[in-house]
């Protein structure tokens, strides 16, 4: 199913899955996309779904629709596209691609993994938390990431497994360890010595960290959310 994800400044404000056939955007109420800011018109654009394919249309608004920064006035959308309408942007996504290249681009599989500085930083953690093991019955929240910016926002990753490796080897890279008092980011490798990933603006430095609701991670040139997601 393919999605639009509204952002303003980089910031994601809402997604969209598209589940029907036809959606309109604009800044009155009776929008399904409703954009209220003074630079988009009442009805501003259409986006009908026929089978898999999307196509984009612009209302005679009084600023225009772009795509990918070009004016528009009819247009097939393709994954990835980016609709700019005022101030506001709308990309457009479709599941199955962004998965797959957003898992190659910056999950690492464990056969990429800097084994040695893996290690290390799970025994850090483990220091960190003590040497006894974890009662059964603390078990963490579930949690997930979710992209903010660059071409996959609106990404969302759930961390299920025990150690999930992120970043681009080479660049930087950090590991998330789920653990029963919850979950440690780690800084595991990166180009440059003392290039640590970043906690809410601030580098979290050579030890683990324990994350917390609603932090924003830094890394690799990506912005992601954490989040916990159950109970």
């Amino acid at each position: 199913m393919a999605r639009l994800i509204l952002s303003l400044d980089g910031q994601v404000m809402a997604e969209y899955n598209m589940n029907k056939e036809r959606y309109t955007v604009g800044r009155l109420p009776d929008n399904d996309i409703r954009i209220d800011n003074a630079a988009v018109s009442g009805h501003h654009s259409l986006i009908i779904n026929i089978l898999n394919d999307s196509f984009l249309e612009d209302l005679n608004s009084t600023n225009g629709t772009y795509v990918n920064g070009k004016l528009i006035k009819k247009h097939a959308l393709q994954h990835g596209d980016v609709i700019t309408v005022g101030h506001h942007q709308l990309r457009f996504m479709e599941d199955d691609e962004q998965q797959d290249e957003f898992e190659k681009t910056m999950v690492i599989q464990p056969s990429a993994r800097p084994m040695q500085a893996l290690r290390a930083a799970a025994e850090a953690v483990a220091a960190a938390n003590g040497s006894k093991p974890a009662a059964p019955a603390a078990t963490p929240k579930t949690a997930k990431l979710q992209v903010l910016s660059g071409a996959f926002a609106g990404r969302e990753l759930e961390l299920t497994k025990t150690l999930t490796t992120l970043g681009r080897p080479g660049v930087q890279v950090a590991a998330i360890t789920r653990r029963a008092d919850g979950y440690y980011i780690v800084h595991v490798d990166s180009d440059q010595p003392d290039r640590f990933p970043v906690i809410n603006g601030a580098p979290i430095g050579a030890q683990p960290t324990l994350l917390r609701d609603n932090d924003v991670i830094q890394l690799a040139g990506v912005k992601m959310g954490f989040f916990l997601s159950g109970s």
